[in-house]
């Protein structure tokens, strides 16, 4: 939990006739944190950001911006800036001129105006193109004159609309980490919407991950994506190998199961856990998975072979079957030993370690965190 809240979100859903896109959501957001809402495209993540902003209202529940209640606030008066996907760059301004233009409505003088101007450039490294037309600027540079025309007017709390999504990869990489790190140097609350995990993951001090307008998950980048409270998520974050385990007993927050070929695991309990006939799912990420070579021994090993791969550069995806497994396993191989020129239908070994396993709930809301 953040040690000041700047953004509380209290029982909010929000209905548009019979549709209903958010559903009786709660969250704390920390002053000074950047915080994801993570899901697939109409989940309410982009609801619940417009409602923070002011552009859509809550059919119920409230919203408190640094402890102050905001619903009756409409969006310019609410400590709240807003970039958008389509960075709405005015064509026929210069960039200075687009940075100051919701200054205009502060009634400035000319010098505050410049300077306030002048700093926000500084701070998204632009300084030396303010004269320059918007049609003159890169997809990176229109990035950042959004970012600056936002942060110009100093608000509390910076909301970002998936900003990135329109950039090639490359260049959406690179300004994953010029987005952090002005986070960091202008240390404001931001709030970024995003269907991309990687992005989430990269980027943020918490995750909230979205489902049908309710919220699954809310951790940090590392316990979610290693510890996923349900098979939604955990399939939603990266790769997952699921495998249906015998529950052997319980005791305690401890649950005893039997994962197939890979034997008796010892697992942590997560919220909401049911055992359904004495059965539940449990996974393991394709890295957690290593291909022994040679003579290379494991504690724990089991043998396969491999039904498909795909080469990625720096690594190759393996699909492997194993006798007494429903599906095949995923895994992922670095190619310094040369697993991108195993043949198909190569006999291996592979290694894993029992604590990577992970117990899945079934879906189940947080209500409030």
């Amino acid at each position: 939990m953040p040690d000041r809240p700047m953004i509380e979100i209290q029982n909010v859903s929000k209905f548009y006739g019979i549709y209903k896109a958010l559903d009786d959501v709660s969250l704390t957001i920390g002053e000074g944190e950047f915080f994801s809402l993570l899901g697939p495209s109409g989940c309410g993540k982009t609801t619940l950001l417009r409602s923070i902003a002011g552009f859509e209202t809550p059919t119920a529940g409230e919203i408190f911006i640094d402890g102050a209640p905001s619903l009756t606030l409409p969006p310019n008066k609410r400590p709240t800036n807003m970039v958008f996907q389509n960075y709405a760059i005015f064509p026929h301004l210069d960039v200075a001129e687009n940075v100051a233009y919701g200054l205009k409505r502060l009634k400035l003088s000319p010098e505050d105006e410049k300077k306030r101007v002048g700093d926000a450039l500084d701070q998204v490294r632009l300084s030396s193109l303010g004269k320059r037309k918007a049609h003159e600027l890169s997809g990176g540079q229109r990035q950042r004159v959004a970012l600056a025309r936002a942060l110009v007017m100093r608000p509390k709390v910076l909301l970002l609309d998936e900003p990135l999504s329109a950039l090639d990869k490359k260049l959406r990489e690179e300004m994953q980490v010029e987005l952090r790190t002005l986070q960091k140097a202008v240390g404001i609350t931001f709030i970024l919407v995003t269907h991309d995990q990687y992005e989430a993951l990269a980027l943020s001090d918490r995750i909230a991950v979205m489902f049908g307008g309710r919220i699954a998950q809310i951790a940090t980048p590392k316990e979610i994506y290693q510890r996923p409270r349900t098979r939604k998520v955990a399939d939603f974050l990266g790769g997952m190998n699921f495998l249906t385990a015998k529950v052997l007993g319980e005791q305690g927050n401890a649950v005893s199961v039997d994962a197939a070929r890979f034997g008796a695991v010892n697992l942590d309990k997560p919220h909401g856990f049911t055992a359904e006939n004495g059965h539940v799912t449990v996974g393991i990420r394709p890295e957690r998975l290593r291909l022994l070579w040679d003579n290379d021994r494991a504690p724990h090993e089991l043998a396969g072979r491999i039904e498909n791969r795909a080469y990625f550069g720096e690594v190759t995806h393996l699909t492997v079957g194993v006798d007494g497994l429903e599906q095949p396993l995923s895994m992922v191989e670095t190619n310094d030993h040369g697993a991108d020129d195993l043949p198909i239908g190569a006999e291996i070994r592979l290694a894993y370690d029992p604590d990577a396993f992970v117990l899945l709930a079934e879906y189940e809301a947080v209500r409030r965190v």
